[in-house]
Order: structure tokens, then C-alpha cells, then sequence
């Protein structure tokens, strides 16, 4: 006698094989589910992190412009009191030189004329005087050239003129004011290098 299967196992089979495609249909999409889901996590700690050094990087960034315009203006007060000192110093060493200078005028002036009027503009000084004779105007710029605080005088012009009946000579003479020894100079260690 022959013996018939009727038990579908065809359909038992392709119904087997349905579950098993499901089940890896699933187990992919929770795999991709789970790659996405720790991509993201991963990508948006990082994203934060780069934020984070963004915002130190820019407060470091301020802070420094900061101290840029702190030093600025540190520059800048320590080159207005280095002016203020190197004023102060020139005052201290050109205190005297007004006295000097008029002293030594007084000094190499020769009898027979007398000034009018005295100038300075810088280390130039111009003299405005009335001499009786022009001899008398060459022994003052002859006097002005041997001075120790008076170099290079050029007499600019001389002009005869007669006041009271007098016969009288108007002249201009300019003269250079020679620079004052600086304190290094006078100090007794600078002679020659100083002793050992």
C-alpha cells in the first residue's frame, strides 16, 4: 500500500522561513536602531565638547584682548612719565643756563654800547645793542666766540643812526648757546673709563 504525505510541509517550511526572515528583519532594524542611537549620542557629545572649547576659547580670547589693552595702556602711561621725567630732567640741567648765559653776555659786553634787546628761541640768541663805534661791535662777537657758554656768533647787520646829535650804531648779532656739559660728564668715574 502506498502511503501520501497530505501534511503541508511546504507551507510548514515557507512559514518557517517567514518567522526566521521576521526575526532577522527585526534584529536588523533594532541593530540600526541602536547604531543610530549611539551614533547620535556619540556625535552630540562631541558636538557639546567642541562647544565647550569654543566658549573657553573665546572667554581666553577676551581675556587676553583685555590684558592687550591693559598693556596698551600701561605703554602708555610709562611713556608719559618717561617724557615728564626727561622734561624734568632738562629743566634740572638748563635751570642755570639763563643766569649763566646773561652773566656771560654781561661779562664779554665792552664798555660803549649796551643791549636793547635779548632773544632766545631754542639754542639761538639774538642781541639788539647800540655801540658807539663799529670797533666796539667787533670786539663783542670777537669776545662771544672765545665765551664758554656762547659759540658762533654772525653778526646779522649793523646800522648807523644818529640820536640827540649822537652819532650811534644799531646792530644785530645772533649767537648759538652751547650745550651744557651732561651729568655723566661730571661724574668722576666716567674720566677715561672709570678706576678699577
Amino acid at each position: 500500500m502506498v502511503r501520501i504525505n497530505l501534511l503541508p510541509h511546504r507551507q510548514i517550511r515557507r512559514a518557517e522561513r517567514q518567522r526566521e526572515f521576521n526575526l532577522m528583519l527585526a534584529f536588523a532594524g533594532a541593530a540600526g536602531v541602536a547604531i543610530v542611537f549611539l551614533g547620535s549620542t556619540i556625535l552630540s557629545s562631541k558636538l557639546d565638547e567642541q562647544v565647550n572649547r569654543n566658549t573657553r576659547l573665546e572667554a581666553a580670547s577676551a581675556n587676553l584682548d583685555k590684558q592687550i589693552a591693559e598693556i596698551k595702556e600701561l605703554k602708555t602711561q610709562i611713556r608719559n612719565v618717561l617724557d615728564r621725567k626727561q622734561i624734568v630732567e632738562n629743566l634740572q640741567v638748563n635751570r642755570s643756563q639763563s643766569v649763566m648765559m646773561l652773566d656771560e653776555i654781561s661779562r664779554q659786553l665792552p664798555e660803549g654800547m649796551y643791549l636793547k634787546a635779548l632773544k632766545q628761541q631754542g639754542h639761538l640768541v639774538t642781541l639788539e645793542g647800540v655801540a658807539d663805534t663799529n670797533a666796539r661791535v667787533a670786539t663783542l662777537v670777537r669776545n662771544l666766540s672765545g665765551s664758554e657758554w656762547l659759540q658762533s656768533p654772525n653778526l646779522v647787520e649793523i646800522k648807523s643812526a644818529t640820536v640827540n646829535g649822537l652819532r650811534q650804531n644799531n646792530f644785530t648779532v645772533n649767537v648759538q648757546l652751547k650745550a651744557p656739559p651732561s651729568p655723566d660728564d661730571e661724574l668722576p668715574g666716567a674720566q677715561k673709563g672709570g678706576a678699577l
